[in-house]
């Protein structure tokens, strides 16, 4: 009768995640017994309260419940079973990919990575790529099964398995089939290491620079050219000509000139005598 009596008193979340955890012991491969969306909740509230690391203590308060909840502790492995968390001596970290999962920008593709972290999704995914799932809950479960579910937990197991990979966007095309969904690549701009600038920026930089060492006059020469493919008559590459023979006479000397001159003239090709 006291132990009757003991086991009334018990909470009912403590002994529903005392069996999954009979359960799951039962099982050769890892799987959640909650969605992916309540494993994220313990992820945001990591990160909303200290950023990476905070206790159990703070977490379920901040979820308004207790460490020691059978549903608190069932959120905990959930989320780590969804490779968002790791736990530590009463603390909760969150790992890269949990991280990622708290930020909006990358959230969507944190989803698809962290449902396909868990070892049973992987498995079921691969095995029904390209293709559909069992029609029936009967025939699903059993699929579960010959991944290493055991029997008392492949229903269970067949629920979350639904519920998260509609939570991830594996859904869009339709129940009947898991189909990885495409991410759009974000729209915040790509970072750029203090020591490092976009390549085109780096091309005009060293442009200026070289510009910069050069005397204003060949600036000013060089101003005048053309652009490439266009036509320039002769007599305008003449006077270009002339032009840079003088501004050389004006910048360079010459020991050995000897009274000597350089002009620009034209001459008549062969073909045309």
């Amino acid at each position: 009768m006291a132990q009757a009596a003991a086991s009334a008193e018990r909470p009912p979340e403590i002994t529903q995640a005392e069996g999954d955890e009979k359960q799951r012991e039962m099982s050769s491969i890892a799987f959640p017994y909650q969605s992916l969306n309540e494993g994220i909740e313990i992820a945001k509230a990591v990160h909303e309260l200290h950023g990476s690391t905070a206790t159990n203590d703070q977490i379920a308060a901040h979820l308004d419940s207790t460490p020691t909840s059978g549903t608190y502790r069932t959120k905990v492995s959930t989320a780590k079973v969804f490779g968002l968390i790791t736990t530590s001596q009463g603390a909760v970290t969150l790992t890269p990919l949990g991280s990622r999962i708290c930020d909006k920008q990358q959230e969507a593709a944190a989803r698809v990575e962290a449902f396909l972290t868990v070892p049973l999704y992987s498995k079921v995914y691969e095995q029904f790529q390209g293709t559909v799932l069992p029609p029936t809950n009967s025939g699903l479960e059993a699929t579960l099964g010959s991944h290493g579910v055991a029997p008392k937990g492949r229903e269970r197991a067949r629920q979350i398995l639904l519920k998260s990979a509609q939570e991830a966007g594996f859904f869009q095309f339709g129940k009947e089939r898991l189909v990885k969904p495409a991410i759009r690549a974000s729209a915040a701009a790509p970072f750029v290491a203090p020591e490092q600038e976009p390549e085109p920026e780096k091309k005009k930089k060293a442009q200026e620079d070289d510009e910069e060492e050069l005397h204003p006059f060949i600036k000013g020469l060089l101003k005048k050219l053309p652009p490439p493919e266009t036509e320039w008559k002769s007599e305008a590459r003449a006077k270009w000509l002339q032009a840079a023979i003088n501004i050389f006479d004006l910048m360079y000397t010459d020991s050995d000139e000897r009274g000597r001159s350089l002009t620009v003239g034209f001459q008549k090709s062969s073909a045309n005598s």
